[in-house]
């Protein structure tokens, strides 16, 4: 019971230690702004730990990057111009689900074409086999299937001692 007790306790532990990457001293008064730049951060990418957001992480960069969207917020951008502001400073990359666009068109459209491809790739294996196991079946003498009657009856198959 007490390891159980510890392996939850650690559990909780490490799945909440995301919840307090933003400091006290980060959180804006007016709780409306102050959800706005959370809902911002989540889609922001720290550059330090590169698949986490601004939000979930401590690096130093990320609590800078936190902060600077706060500013902007109180400032009284809208969330496109806080994003755009970051993305003229930062490049494409500080997005963690890149804009649907002509020069990222190919990051949208490559995963499920070959989600596709395998797929269909899939049916045409299946379908061949198919087809194969047919033509072989087709192809039996019918002294082979007379063997494989008896064979499978359990018979002793003709002209076996």
């Amino acid at each position: 019971m007490r390891h159980l007790l510890a392996a939850l306790f650690a559990l909780t532990v490490m799945g909440s230690s995301a919840a307090y990457a933003v400091q006290p001293d980060e959180i804006m008064a007016d709780p409306a702004k102050e959800a706005r730049a959370r809902d911002l951060s989540r889609e922001l990418r720290c550059m330090v730990c590169q698949n986490q957001s601004i939000d979930d992480s401590e690096a130093p960069l990320a609590r800078d990057l936190r902060l600077l969207v706060r500013e902007r917020i109180a400032a009284g951008d809208s969330n496109a111009q806080v994003i755009d502001f970051l993305v003229a400073r930062y490049g494409e990359f500080v997005l963690l689900k890149p804009r649907f666009e002509a020069r990222t068109l190919l990051l949208w459209l490559v995963p499920p074409a070959l989600l596709a491809g395998g797929g269909l790739a899939l049916w045409m294996y299946a379908r061949r086999r198919v087809k194969v196991g047919t033509k072989a079946a087709a192809a039996l003498t019918s002294d082979e299937e007379a063997r494989l009657a008896a064979l499978l009856s359990g018979d002793a198959p003709p002209g076996a001692s």
